[in-house]
């Protein structure tokens, strides 16, 4: 045995047992999330199958590009994409990585070291791990030639891995207090536009990687710039190897166990400060007390219950500092896409009904954005036409923004494709998406209600990850499916050369939103008042 001084604790076989207890504690928060109710089971379970049929195509699609003369450069600027999409997509999307929160052991005695060790070990454990070994498991057998490429692969493939985990896990410890600090709330803002900048860098650049064959040529010298940028490095390494390169190979490969090692130490120390450094709610106000109350937007608001649940919607969209992120990267998307195509000479004028869809996602979960407040809430619903009341008014607090928004977006991509002809029929397809989007997310907030924690930064407590997935992704295929019948006139007018008679679907195309938006309100308000108490239970999770 090793003696050790008195009162002192052996910390080494603390540190080295921490590993199999995080990924225990992190299983265990799994199957008790899963164990809540079955609807979390099953939404999970499509989730989970979801993801891995399209893990096992992707893996099957490189396998299959093996021997291609450009299989090397859309392998690495896959990697490259996949790379950005950890480090982006997880701040903006519900995670599926439920991996443990850091904030949640700031007041336990560990050491940040083993602490990262062992939150790096955990965070393997999950759907978002699996998917990412898989697709580089299949660019590593698309792009080996040879035994030393085949070598090489071996180290690169969980290197791959490590490095994609342990940049999402830096990013997020190094913004874990942005959403939640008083301070923060304008960088939230600001990181949300980010956020939505990095994901359209994910969506043109996965839309440049399946173009055309021809077009794969153009990106030989792009492949070899990325080739150079961990974690694609490691997999550039690959086909160098292959190549009888050997020193640049190693050059690669060393790079990306560097960039690997550098994440590493910076989240080791964000895990350091956030463990030393009180929080925003720790200190004291730095100005004065705001007490003026302004009576302007009330006073323009209808009366009764309507007017004050508008105006406390508007309120959580400015004061919440996940809302606001929510909202400005919703903005940001809805502008970005149809703008961004219609410059490049791609798009069509129907993009523009992006900036309704992005938005319409904002009706999503209503109740779980008032997390556990929502008891205050309801207090006051004691009928259906209570329930109705409530989820209209919600509905018309969003439509003060998405109505001008969706006209201003629709008229800004007509303008840039120079076809103003086009602009009526536009118009009436984004406002029936947006009804059809107010419609079913009015129905998921009654049905598929999830809690949206008040610290960290994750979107969806642990155990709702599959729920909120498919509340938000079922709402929208129910959405489109809503939309069928506009889409289906648009499409008869155009192909029976009555093309002149497009304007009707601007009056067809709002008027039918409303009407799907009053009967999704219809449809939900009695679901909502008679699941009160399971919503409550929800949305209290975090």
């Amino acid at each position: 045995m090793t003696a050790t001084a008195p009162g002192t604790a052996p910390l080494a076989p603390v540190e080295t047992g921490l590993i199999p207890v995080f990924v225990r504690l992190k299983l265990s928060l799994l199957r008790n999330g899963l164990r809540q109710s079955s609807g979390r089971r099953a939404a999970y379970t499509a989730s989970a199958v979801l993801a891995l049929l399209v893990a096992a195509l992707q893996l099957l699609g490189l396998v299959l590009l093996r021997g291609d003369p450009h299989a090397a450069t859309v392998s690495i600027l896959l990697v490259a994409v996949l790379a950005l999409g950890w480090a982006v997509l997880p701040l903006f999307f519900p995670s599926g990585d439920e991996t443990l929160d850091p904030t949640r052991l700031v007041m336990l005695p560990l050491r940040p070291r083993p602490l990262v060790r062992a939150l790096l070990v955990s965070s393997l454990v999950g759907i978002g791990p699996l998917f990412t070994l898989c697709l580089a498991l299949g660019a590593v057998i698309a792009v080996a030639r040879g035994g030393a490429a085949v070598a090489v692969g071996v180290a690169a493939v969980p290197l791959v891995l490590l490095l994609c985990v342990a940049l999402a896990r830096a990013v997020a410890a190094a913004n874990i207090r942005l959403l939640t600090s008083r301070k923060g709330r304008d960088l939230a803002v600001l990181s949300g536009l980010v956020i939505a900048v990095g994901a359209q860098l994910v969506n043109f650049g996965v839309q440049r990687i399946g173009s055309s064959d021809a077009g794969l040529g153009e990106l030989d010298p792009a492949a070899d710039v990325v080739g150079w940028i961990p974690p694609a490095s490691a997999l550039s390494a690959v086909r160098t190897a292959g190549e009888a390169r050997y020193g640049v190979a190693a050059a690669q490969l060393a790079l990306s166990v560097l960039a690997l090692v550098l994440l590493l130490r910076l989240w080791q120390r964000s895990l350091t400060r956030l463990m030393t450094t009180p929080d925003g709610s720790t200190l004291a106000a730095a100005g004065p007390d705001r007490t003026r109350r302004g009576r302007g937007l009330a006073g323009l608001l209808p009366s009764g219950r309507t007017g004050p649940v508008m105006e406390r919607t508007l309120r959580y969209v400015w004061r919440d500092p996940k809302t606001k992120a929510a909202w400005v990267t919703s903005l940001a998307i809805g502008l970005i896409v149809p703008l961004f195509n219609a410059l490049q000479g791609t798009g069509s004028v129907y993009f523009a009904c992006f900036a309704a869809g992005m938005l319409g996602i904002q009706m999503y979960n209503q109740f779980g954005q008032d997390t556990s407040a929502f008891w205050m809430v309801a207090m006051t619903i004691a009928s259906t036409r209570d329930a109705y009341d409530e989820l209209r008014a919600r509905a018309l607090a969003l439509l003060l923004v998405t109505l001008p928004y969706a006209a201003l977006v629709t008229v800004l991509t007509t303008a840039l494709l120079g076809v103003w002809h086009a602009l009526p029929e536009a118009l009436g397809l984004s406002f029936a998406l947006l009804g059809a989007m107010l419609a079913t997310g009015a129905w998921a907030s009654a049905r598929f209600p999830y809690s949206i924690p008040q610290e960290g930064h994750k979107n969806v407590a642990p155990g709702q990850a599959g729920l909120a997935w498919i509340s938000i992704f079922g709402g929208m295929l129910g959405a489109a499916a809503l939309c069928a019948p506009v889409i289906a006139l648009t499409v008869w007018l155009h192909a029976s050369d009555r093309g002149s008679w497009s304007w009707l679907l601007l009056p067809v195309g709002a008027g039918y939103g409303a009407a799907v938006t009053l009967l999704g309100l219809r449809l939900a308000a009695p679901r909502a008042a008679g699941r009160l108490p399971e919503i409550l239970t929800a949305v209290s999770k975090g």
